[in-house]
């Protein structure tokens, strides 16, 4: 293929990766309604100059019917397939009594577009191209019995080779021209799209609180430091998944047995560990459980003094982890970087104590409490580089979890706990997530989901870190690669409330109401506002029922809905009035309700000592006041404010108002989205660019 050979106009545009999209020389949509036709042109595009056999192609694609019968079809549907071509306008196929194939020079794709780059050395165009691709397998969904599956790995696994070789010989040569930054980023991009979101692995394990026998007393937190230990071994195994730590914490609370917890998180395993700590040292046992039975099928023992327990944790990783994975009938097989621990004992005691906090986000004064241990571990131990990320993640929770009036200051404090993390330990993943948080604030989507790819590349097994990356996506419109990665999220952490809202409303941007609806009462089950959960009621025309569950919000009131910072108390009859008269605003599909609670946060916009505050944001979203919304998102995001970008996505009145605005591409301009789109694909409702 000569350099100049895609510069032309092609008479149609081919998406190949995910969907497959047709569009014409004017990037109109080309809606190929035959379902074989749409294949068949699917699987020309592959190779645009290569043509394929009628016979071949009446065997794969009418699979089992006679030979007579088949061929026939594929005569019929090429009549139709041409007829409905000819509609646009098009005259595309070359059809001979032996073969079919496309006229030089009529399409152009995706594919061929990044073959091209790599064969030219174009390191900017590839990596923006793999970018855009990332997660995504060759003509994905296009499923139509066996013969044309096979056919379709063997096509993917082709290209995967030819992409791999291009690939490789581009890196060389970046290498050579010591071009790091190109040659970083096109490797990123690389295997982000050749290995998207893991396969849920078949050995899932949950390791439960261990317990602790202390007969010296002191406040070491023996027990939660093995479990740790333990819990960042086994994450590092590629064929083991780890349940995560929220839903365990969640479930382990509600007494149940041991078959009935496995139940609960989706696991096959339980882990129990028991430490015992007396003159003598510290001993460690540790079980494993079977999930359906609850009956023990392994068990060992390790005894250290307390400097090896604490200075070398490896020794829980020696003498555990291969009778672990022997036990399980996997192969030890580690990925990832090893993290560096503190071997300052009350260091760690700190770190586990204000981790654990931070968890507990809800109860009043956990987070305040949490900053200061990790501060007092930093203190002791300044190069700890895990006390960093954990402090960061503090920090980030108390910016959308209690009332603040600098949140965008806390935001950089964090990233600059996080970035010092990496500077000890690169290996540190959920370091670079909070990285991608915080990137929002400073209006660069791109760098925030590059931040989010780097974050997941690192620690895959990480339910934060891989709902992070879902939901990076979703702020940017990508509904359809965000939702692998929020199900992933919740085959690890299946009890975890927040997980259903992200998922509620990727299916409510999918339209696809009834599991929206069905994630969304799965997440107000889980004990969390039913705020997404009345968007798809209202969606659906359930109103009043939309009414009623956004009102129900008022329950949380003080714990998972703050007042907004600085706003004077008012009484419960007023707080009741105003939650009502939003959920009528927002639920009702009343207009004048709606322009009464629009007037309402206008004023609030305007007077609030934080007029960027969630309970004007998210409102000014939910009800598709474009105005109010764009205004606010230009002047600030913040991690509180940022998770209604998401809801920018639905294609229902009234959230779709701000994106029909004739002023959102401007907007989306100012904020660092259509950069972000450029550079990594644009969103499911805008394929390409508009203006």
């Amino acid at each position: 293929m000569q350099e100049d050979a895609l510069n032309y106009t092609p008479a149609i545009q081919v998406v190949l990766f995910g969907e497959v999209v047709f569009q014409n020389a004017e990037n109109a949509v080309l809606d190929v309604s035959n379902r074989r036709g749409r294949i068949l042109l699917a699987m020309l595009c592959l190779s645009p100059d290569q043509p394929l056999q009628r016979e071949f192609l009446s065997k794969l694609i009418w699979e089992g019917r006679f030979r007579p019968q088949a061929r026939a079809s594929l005569r019929q549907c090429l009549h139709d397939l041409n007829r409905e071509l000819q509609g646009f306008g098009l005259d595309v196929l070359d059809t001979s009594n032996t073969q079919i194939v496309l006229r030089p020079g009529v399409v152009r794709t995706d594919l061929q577009q990044l073959e091209m780059a790599l064969a030219q050395g174009n390191a900017e165009l590839a990596t923006r191209s793999l970018n855009q691709i990332a997660g995504q397998r060759l003509l994905e969904n296009i499923d139509h019995g066996e013969a044309l599956e096979v056919w379709l790995e063997a096509q993917r696994l082709q290209v995967e080779n030819r992409l791999r070789r291009g690939v490789e010989h581009l890196l060389s040569d970046l290498k050579t021209r010591n071009e790091t930054g190109a040659l970083n980023a096109l490797r990123m991009a690389w295997q982000q799209w050749s290995h998207p979101v893991r396969p849920r692995s078949l050995t899932t394990l949950a390791i439960l609180p261990f317990t602790l026998r202390n007969e010296l007393g002191g406040d070491y937190f023996l027990a939660e430091g093995a479990a740790d230990e333990l819990s960042a071994q086994l994450a590092m195994q590629t064929d083991i998944s780890l349940a995560g730590r929220t839903s365990i914490e969640a479930v382990c609370r509600q007494g149940l047995t041991a078959p009935e917890i496995a139940g609960r998180l989706g696991v096959s395993h339980l882990v129990e560990g028991n430490v015992y700590r007396s003159a003598q040292g510290v001993s460690l046992t540790i079980s494993l459980l079977d999930g359906t039975s609850g009956r023990q099928v392994w068990t060992d023992r390790v005894e250290a003094t307390e400097a090896e327990f604490f200075n070398d944790r490896g020794v829980i990783g020696r003498n555990v982890l291969a009778g672990l994975c022997e036990a399980l009938g996997i192969a030890e097989r580690i990925t990832g970087v090893p993290r560096r621990m503190t071997a300052n004992r009350d260091a760690y005691a700190l770190y586990l104590q204000g981790r654990s906090l931070t968890q507990k986000a809800m109860i009043d004064g956990a987070l305040a409490k949490a900053v200061d241990l990790l501060e007092q571990a930093l203190q002791l131990d300044p190069d700890f580089a895990e006390a960093w990320t954990a402090l960061a993640e503090a920090y980030i929770s108390t910016i959308v979890y209690t009332p603040c009036l600098n949140r965008v200051e806390r935001s950089e404090k964090a990233a600059g706990f996080a970035r010092r993390a990496l500077e000890l330990n690169p290996g540190q993943g959920y370091a670079y997530a909070i990285l991608s948080i915080h990137e929002w604030t400073c209006f660069n989507p791109a760098r925030a989901l590059e931040y989010a790819m780097q974050a997941y590349r690192l620690e895959p097994n990480n339910a934060d870190v891989t709902m992070r990356l879902g939901s990076c996506m979703l702020y940017l419109g990508r509904t359809r690669d965000a939702l692998p990665y929020i199900e992933d999220a919740i085959d690890q952490d299946p009890v975890y409330a927040r997980n259903y809202a992200m998922l509620c409303i990727a299916q409510l941007n999918l339209g696809d109401f009834d599991k929206a609806l069905k994630a969304g009462q799965r997440m107000v089950d889980l004990n969390m506002p039913g705020l997404h959960l009345a968007l798809v009621q209202a969606a659906m025309g359930e109103h009043e029922a939309a009414v009623a569950t956004y009102y129900d919000a008022r329950r949380f009131v003080g714990t998972m809905i703050m007042s907004p910072p600085g706003a004077a108390e008012i009484s419960n009859e007023a707080r009741d009035f105003y939650l009502l008269t939003a959920a009528k605003g927002i639920c009702s599909g009343d207009a004048d309700a709606r322009q009464t609670y629009c007037n309402l946060i206008d004023m609030l916009h305007q007077t609030l000592p934080e007029p960027y505050d969630p309970s004007v944001a998210w409102p000014a979203v939910f009800m598709g006041h474009a105005e109010l919304a764009m205004k606010i998102f230009r002047e600030r995001i913040h991690p509180a404010n940022m998770p209604a970008l998401m809801n920018l996505w639905a294609d229902v009145d009234p959230l779709n108002r701000i994106r029909l605005h004739p002023d959102f591409m401007s907007f989306a301009e100012d904020i660092g989205l259509v950069e972000a789109w450029e550079n990594y694909g644009w969103p499911d409702l805008m394929p390409s660019d508009p203006r």
